[in-house]
């Protein structure tokens, strides 16, 4: 099972969930949330990731707003709290949190030194900024809403980075998506995955759009993709 832990930046301190695996010294892998803060589904997704091998560090995001946030996305007045985070939310003091996390996990004790950073919704474009402004070692960003906007950064990403798309994703359109494609078409370091019939979160454990066998299909792409990249 994981634990809270603090860091402390130059901006402030905020708390960390990490969870390890069974044997060290492990690669890391930063798990960055959506507008739900560290709730249980992210726990999961740690203990999936410690489970292949990988020490998970999952930061709150929203910590100079509403730090401890830990959100149930099946709650009404849950959803219209994380929403008003997001909209709120100041994504180049974001990048430089998770830059620091990333930075903080290569000393972790236990660590080999490589990082890898993923996330989901919103914790997805954090992931392509991170890769964009400051590197990682791998990164893979699950349905990232808003990536399209962000594209002029494209070029600045060296590390591999894997993206998870759901074609009928409600928040990324299909003009977006074929935007990112677009972006990426003569990178060989971008590999996307389109899933058919999948909507927006598709991954999430409990989420209203989970698919099961999606889900599984890009968890271990991705699993596959960090063993690849930080082993």
């Amino acid at each position: 099972m994981g634990e809270y832990h603090t860091l402390s930046t130059d901006e402030g301190s905020f708390r960390l969930y990490i969870d390890y695996p069974d044997k060290t010294p492990a690669p890391a892998v930063v798990v960055l949330q959506e507008i739900f803060g560290i709730n249980n589904d992210l726990r999961q997704s740690c203990r999936e990731l410690a489970e292949q091998g990988f020490i998970a560090v999952c930061p709150d995001l929203f910590w100079r707003m509403e730090p401890g946030l830990d959100l149930n996305e099946w709650s009404e007045s849950d959803w219209k709290k994380g929403l008003s985070l997001y909209a709120a939310y100041d994504f180049d003091a974001g990048a430089r949190d998770v830059a620091a996390v990333v930075a903080a996990a290569r000393n972790l004790e236990g660590c080999t030194g490589k990082v890898g950073v993923m996330g989901y919704c919103l914790g997805g474009l954090m992931t392509f900024l991170t890769a964009a402004r400051s590197g990682v070692d791998a990164g893979v960003e699950y349905y990232g809403g808003g990536t399209e906007k962000y594209l002029a950064e494209a070029p600045a990403i060296k590390a591999p980075l894997m993206m998870h798309l759901g074609e009928e994703d409600e928040f990324i359109s299909k003009p977006a998506q074929a935007q990112i494609k677009a972006a990426f078409a003569h990178k060989d370091n971008v590999t996307i995955y389109s899933y058919p019939g999948c909507s927006h979160a598709f991954a999430r454990h409990t989420g209203t759009h989970y698919d099961a066998q999606a889900a599984a299909l890009a968890n271990n792409r991705t699993y596959e993709f960090f063993h690849r990249h930080l082993d």
